[in-house]
């Protein structure tokens, strides 16, 4: 029982001991000049950094469009002809979408300009559908606008 206690006792004093040292860098507090910083040159480093390394990265297009295009193809049972035509309008689609978002306009304005150009990214996708697939087109896009409901329904 003693022996229990030691090693719980070293495993604590351990782990806080490596606790402690990940705090303050690998040389030091913060592996500065001083031990304790690095004083004005690694404060000025640090300020000097890019403005974009706090900004996520951007998802490329492609990436997002072969992501809806592997959720869709399959549950609509889309033909090559259909699949490439129907990426093509998704693709047109998304960067319309960023260019509305970079513009300066009003939230409403954006909001309703987003809606037209999903509206009308709608009726280009139903174009290459046959009666069937815009049936099944119609309940993915429900499905997606109310997941949750969806999801208790099954």
């Amino acid at each position: 029982m003693k022996t229990i206690k030691t090693i719980l006792v070293l495993a604590v004093v351990l782990l806080s001991i490596n606790s402690a040292s990940a705090q303050y860098g690998n040389n030091g507090y913060g592996g500065g000049n001083n031990g304790y910083g690095g004083g004005r040159m690694s404060q000025m480093s640090q300020m000097n950094q890019a403005p974009s390394d706090n900004k996520p990265k951007e998802i490329p297009v492609e990436v997002t469009v072969g992501k809806i295009m592997e959720r869709i193809t399959p549950a609509l049972s889309l033909d090559a002809l259909q699949e490439i035509a129907i990426a093509n309008v998704i693709t047109e689609s998304i960067r319309s979408q960023a260019i509305l978002m970079k513009d300066k306009s009003g939230q409403e304005q954006k909001i309703e300009e987003i809606k037209a150009l999903s509206e009308t990214t709608d009726r280009k996708i139903n174009e290459f559908l046959n009666a069937d697939q815009k049936v099944k087109y119609k309940a993915l896009n429900e499905e997606s606008k109310n997941p949750k409901k969806s999801r208790r329904n099954r």
